[in-house]
């Protein structure tokens, strides 16, 4: 038996093309690994076109993430955001109260310059002559009513947040327009799964190019090179992709064991362990860090989507901005119906007047009530009082549910990856076979 190998090893190393054959093993896993790795990176860059247009067709590429950062973030939030929790049940949990003081302390100490614009801008000359100790009284007046009015303000804006803010249009115009951001969330949260496809991918490479490899002593054809490596290409970007998110569900499979792996990076990786069967479970990589992952994406979610400021600014300047108003402009009236006040301002503006004096009034209180809705540490201070709330859902749910909180960004346009590695893997091939064969 050992004789026979050796004679069949000593005729296969006589061969003239012995070198070449056996580099298919390594070039194989080199180029899978390398196109696996331009694919991701196609998935993700660039975040602009790049490219030209003849007429309106477009000629270069753009990240499909960033490309379909609209259609991806509605998927997302249709399938998994809108299970997490309700609009409603975010602003509960930021605390709407002590939101109403921190806003009411902001918009009293601009409440006087507030005025005073305002008043300038309609009404200068009056304004300036209008003696001072009826304007203290209009400024004293709008103080003592501000934080009553403001906190009552506040809680009606929290109670009707759903019927003022689609939550789905809120993330997809956020995602629209700050891809990066699309692009920062994804990478943060599957920055291991992008990982382990890129890696993983020269592992079976390597072992495509073995069977390459048989196949070429068995049938000698130059035509077989590129063929064979357009096939492991294209079976390397589907099997790569399929093993993150599949199976969606554990399988668990006993086996024997024998040495268990050390966390150290230091050499050496494994010890021995007395042998014992043990259970290894068979699950996508991405669904098996459901739990880690749910810190990171919760952390990602309440800091740079579903914020304080995203909430507001989308009421204060989104497709259901008039609701808003109107609502606003309720407790705009509340401050100006005190009688000093109605009368100073009935003796400054006619009826037409008085009404663009009210509408700019609602405009500037608007700005305002930005100004520290807007602040990183105000937003900071309410993403903590929703992530334990955010991460908890986020570990409930379903593999399938959570499978869905990174697969849509392959799952759009993947074929077009997949028939990648076919293409490049053919090229390669091509390459190869001058080099090595030829």
């Amino acid at each position: 038996m050992l004789e026979q190998i050796a004679l069949y090893w000593h005729e296969f190393a006589s061969r003239p093309d012995f070198w070449a054959i056996l580099s298919i093993v390594p070039v194989t896993a080199f180029v899978t690994w390398a196109h696996v790795w331009m694919a991701l990176k196609m998935v993700f860059y660039p975040i602009k076109f790049w490219g030209f247009y003849i007429g309106n067709l477009p000629i270069g590429w753009q990240g499909i993430v960033p490309r379909k950062a609209g259609r991806i973030s509605g998927i997302i939030t249709d399938n998994t955001l809108s299970r997490l929790g309700s609009l409603q049940e975010f602003l509960d949990a930021m605390d709407p109260e002590e939101m109403a003081n921190i806003i009411s302390q902001q918009v009293g100490l601009e409440l006087d310059t507030l005025i005073d614009e305002i008043m300038l801008d309609r009404k200068a000359t009056l304004w300036e002559n209008l003696p001072y100790a009826i304007k203290r009284r209009i400024y004293a007046q709008a103080h003592a009513q501000i934080p009553a009015v403001l906190k009552e303000l506040v809680t009606e804006l929290s109670h009707n947040v759903e019927q003022l803010v689609d939550m789905r249009s809120m993330v997809v115009n956020k995602m629209e327009s700050d891809r990066k951001l699309m692009v920062r969330m994804f990478l943060k949260v599957g920055q291991k799964e992008i990982n382990f496809i890129w890696h993983i991918s020269a592992l079976i490479g390597m072992c495509f190019g073995v069977v390459q490899m048989f196949v070429y002593v068995f049938i000698p054809e130059h035509w077989t090179v590129p063929f064979f490596a357009s096939i492991w290409g294209f079976l390397t970007n589907w099997i790569a992709i399929w093993m993150v998110f599949n199976p969606i569900n554990p399988h668990p499979v006993k086996y024997p064991k024998f040495f268990t792996r050390l966390k150290s990076k230091k050499i050496p990786w494994i010890r021995p362990v007395i042998p014992h069967i043990a259970t290894y479970n068979i699950q996508g990589a991405f669904m098996k860090r459901q739990e880690e992952v749910s810190d990171v994406f919760a952390e990602v979610v309440t800091k740079d989507l579903i914020t304080l400021k995203t909430i507001m600014t989308e009421m204060m300047y989104g497709e259901r901005r008039a609701k808003t108003r109107h609502i606003i402009k309720k407790y705009i009236n509340k401050i100006l119906e005190s009688p000093i006040v109605l009368a100073s301002l009935h003796l400054l503006f006619k009826p037409a007047e008085f009404a663009d004096f009210k509408t700019d009034l609602i405009d500037r209180s608007i700005e305002i009530t930005m100004v520290p809705v807007s602040d990183p540490e105000f937003n900071a201070s309410r993403a903590r009082k929703i992530f334990t709330m955010f991460r908890d859902r986020i570990r409930m749910l379903t593999p399938k549910e959570f499978q869905n909180l990174l697969r849509p960004a392959f799952q759009e346009d993947e074929w077009i990856l997949i028939v990648l590695g076919g293409v490049t893997g053919f090229g390669a091939g091509l390459i190869h076979l001058s080099i090595a064969f030829l």
